[in-house]
């Protein structure tokens, strides 16, 4: 990252290293950019924020090689039971059952700082990746090409660096989002809320509840997360009049808990109060300048995606840089990562709010009416849900055009496991990432659209089937997920974009070929062609 007259200092300014700049920064690295990340503090938080991530979230980790690493801080994260009124049963929200639609656990917990000095240590053992500790943001001025940054360093000098784009990721009170201009809109939820964690003494685990839950109790709601080993997480609603500072006193804090554990039962690990907020930034993008994780949303921690919606957006966002630094697509691509993002945020936030609303509900009669309506709702008995089904698809971006003809469009692309010898390996594995085509191997079509694929040197193609069905050299899937998903959809052909999105289904070789079509004009970028990105998408921030 030597400069030279003339030359950009990185091609990548990542601000922030917690898990969002984290996985940027080691997603781009790998792809062979040079990245500068910084960050005012000088080590992981040793405390744990984030508890929760997803299969989706996993297998982007398992793609960068980091599977193994971070297994032994993760674990399954087991149904949460919700509890009315009187405390009877309401509802439970579950995982999705067997076999794994992307091959992995589909809700799981974690411990945020073994997790997150993972991340750093992948991001940083690349050559081509630099972080900088103690360093602080000051300013931001861009030029038509570059952007140049003013950084505070440790010795509290001052320097310049040069970056052709500017990623944010530096948290709730973002110093990227407000010199860029980048406003917050409210989606009105605020509620104060003490977050308690507990290292809980072995002998006291099985006095506790075995799952989840969510205490909808109108005197003092409470959740109540089951964290990896013997980590245990209250999140406590506030009540009017009640200080927030005075209830993290470590007193305060043990009478809360008295109804689950004495102080002699654990640790006190953590306790901080927060206003569980519903924000989402107006714009993600001012020229070079991008946001991600929590400087672009804020939502409530209902179903535990904070942290899973700030690594979507690194992982939207990567490919679509590598894309425009690489030459293989103009600037505008850009855009369609706001305008994804954005939606899909308020989309699951809203659904978060309102179970977070039911939730908080304080009256005890419109509490009780509550309960009455999801047990009504689950056919008389407690609702059944999967956080899963509570995630929305992508609705806008870079799709295809054919919306209302592609089923699974804008979804999360299925991971099966293929036979291999006498063990197993999951598709990503087999095919790798970046645009791919995968095919029905049952279909009459098969090796036809394998020939497809074959003139389209930046898209490959395998044709995946059970054991003994179709093609015959087509991978062989061993649990029929995929056979599956092509049934239930009605295709025999999805392309699948590097983040595993869908980009675009066909019924036949005809539609796949005018999918291919479309990539090769997205590749090209010829402006007037790109009709499946919508107008707002082609549009730069001021």
């Amino acid at each position: 990252m030597t400069d030279t007259a003339g030359a950009l200092d990185c091609d990548v300014l990542v601000i922030g290293f917690g898990p969002t700049g984290a996985v940027a920064a080691g997603l781009l690295g790998r792809l062979g950019h040079r990245i500068l990340v910084i960050d005012r503090l000088t080590d992981v938080y040793d405390k744990p924020r984030a508890i929760a991530l997803d299969h989706e979230i996993f297998r982007h980790l398992d793609n960068m090689g980091l599977a193994d690493a971070i297994s032994p801080y993760v674990e399954p994260f087991t149904a949460s039971e919700h509890f009315g009124v009187d405390g009877q049963l309401i509802r439970r929200i579950d995982m999705v059952a067997r076999p794994y639609p992307l091959g992995y656990t589909p809700s799981m917990v974690f411990s945020q700082p073994a997790v997150e000095a993972e991340l750093r240590r992948h991001a940083t053992g690349f050559s081509n990746v630099r972080a900088e500790l103690g360093v602080e943001l000051l300013d931001l001025v861009q030029a038509p090409d570059r952007v140049e940054a003013c950084l505070k360093n440790s010795d509290g000098r001052n320097r310049s660096v040069t970056s052709r784009y500017v990623l944010g990721c530096d948290g709730a009170s973002s110093t990227v989002r407000q010199i860029a201009g980048l406003a917050l809109e409210d989606l009105i939820f605020d509620e104060p809320w003490l977050v308690v964690d507990v290292r809980v003494n072995e002998d006291t685990l099985a006095r506790l509840p075995q799952c989840s839950a969510q205490f909808c109790n109108p005197a003092r709601p409470v959740s109540f997360l089951i964290g990896p080993k013997n980590h245990r997480r209250w999140e406590i609603m506030l009540l009017p009049g009640e200080d927030a500072r005075q209830m993290e006193r470590p007193e305060n804090v043990w009478k809360l808990l008295a109804p689950w554990l004495m102080p002699h039962d654990g640790e006190l690990w953590r306790a901080a109060s927060y206003r569980f907020h519903a924000l989402v930034a107006a714009e993600w993008r001012n020229g070079r300048i991008l946001i991600a994780g929590d400087a672009a949303h804020q939502q409530p921690p209902f179903i535990g995606q904070g942290m899973c919606q700030g690594l979507r957006d690194a992982t939207n966002l990567v490919w679509k840089l590598d894309h425009v630094l690489k030459g293989v697509s103009s600037d505008r691509l850009l855009d369609s990562y706001g305008l994804e993002r954005k939606q899909h945020v308020i989309e699951l936030t809203g659904k978060i709010k309102a179970i977070g609303q039911s939730v908080c509900e304080r009256d005890p009669a419109a509490a009780r009416r509550r309960d009455a309506q999801i047990l009504a709702e689950g056919g008389g008995k407690p609702q059944r849900l999967t956080r899963q089904e509570i995630i929305p698809p992508l609705r806008a971006g870079c799709l295809s055009h054919h919306e209302d003809e592609m089923p699974a469009r804008g979804t999360l692309f299925p991971q099966p496991r293929i036979a291999s010898g006498r063990t197993a390996r999951l598709l990503d594995h087999v095919t790798g990432t970046g645009w791919r085509v995968l095919i029905d191997g049952r279909s009459d079509d098969a090796a036809s659209m394998l020939s497809l694929c074959a003139a389209h040197t930046d898209v490959s193609g395998a044709a995946v089937a059970p054991a003994g069905a179709g093609l015959p050299n087509a991978l062989e899937e061993t649990e029929g997920v995929l056979a599956s998903w092509f049934d239930h959809h009605g295709v025999v052909a999805a392309v699948v974009r590097p983040d595993h999105y869908v980009f675009g289904t066909a019924r036949n070789a005809s539609g796949l070929g005018d999918l291919l079509r479309e990539i090769d004009m997205l590749r090209r970028d010829a402006p007037a062609e790109q009709d499946h990105i919508p107008h707002q998408m082609m549009e730069r921030t001021s």
